[in-house]
């Protein structure tokens, strides 16, 4: 089983993460997504055609992109994927919510913020912002009473939540205002398998400003 994926992305470390707690062993392959190695006719033909990271080869040949998709196939038959219909409804909800709410605007706060381009796009910057402290306000309300997002223990849910939460005072978003969020972090952080820190983005994902004349 093969992983390409570029070490610094939240979205690869969702895999990574899930692989660990399943103790699964896998080949990393490394991909430059800043030097247009995933965007190679290779690449796009065999591997992902909308040239995105991350992408699992689980067997030679056979291709799969998409972090939370992933996600659900590593997770098929085991706890972290509930066999009872509704839970495992509710699991494909709040990965499209991570998705759609979470990931666009606490990821690309983060992103924008650590690589320079925030005083680019002020105003969707703050925007962006805006509309982060909303998904993390989500995230706040339903976990208040509870220990992980859906039923009693963890799933991919938590882990696909977890990957861009857990980061986002990297982005300016003070998690002190979210304390079910950082208590939930803190449990998911504690579980067996926890992979650490995702490394500094590299030197080629920075914007060069020039100086001015």
């Amino acid at each position: 089983m093969r992983l390409y994926d570029y070490l610094p992305s939240a979205n690869g470390y969702k895999v990574r993460l899930l692989l660990s707690w399943l103790d699964r062993a896998y080949e990393l392959v490394p991909v430059d997504i800043f030097a247009g190695e995933s965007h190679t006719e290779d690449f796009l033909r065999h591997k992902n055609p909308d040239g995105r990271i991350p992408v699992l080869e689980p067997e030679p040949g056979r291709f799969l992109a998409e972090s939370n998709a992933i996600l659900l196939y590593l997770a098929e038959g085991t706890p972290l994927l509930p066999q009872d219909a509704f839970e495992r409804a509710q699991v494909h909800q709040w990965l499209f919510f991570e998705q759609n709410s979470l990931e666009p605007n606490v990821g690309t706060v983060r992103f924008w913020h650590l690589t320079g381009r925030a005083p680019l796009h002020p105003e969707t910057f703050r925007l962006r912002m805006a509309r982060g402290h909303e998904a993390l306000a989500v995230l706040e309300r339903h976990l208040k009473g509870r220990t992980f997002l859906v039923g009693g223990g963890p799933t991919v849910a938590d882990i696909a939540l977890y990957a861009y939460t857990h980061v986002a005072p990297e982005g300016g978003f003070d998690l002190g205002r979210y304390p079910a969020v950082a208590a939930w972090l803190a449990r998911v952080k504690a579980l067996p398998g926890h992979i650490g820190a995702l490394p500094p983005y590299t030197a080629n994902a920075h914007v060069v400003v020039a100086p001015a004349a």
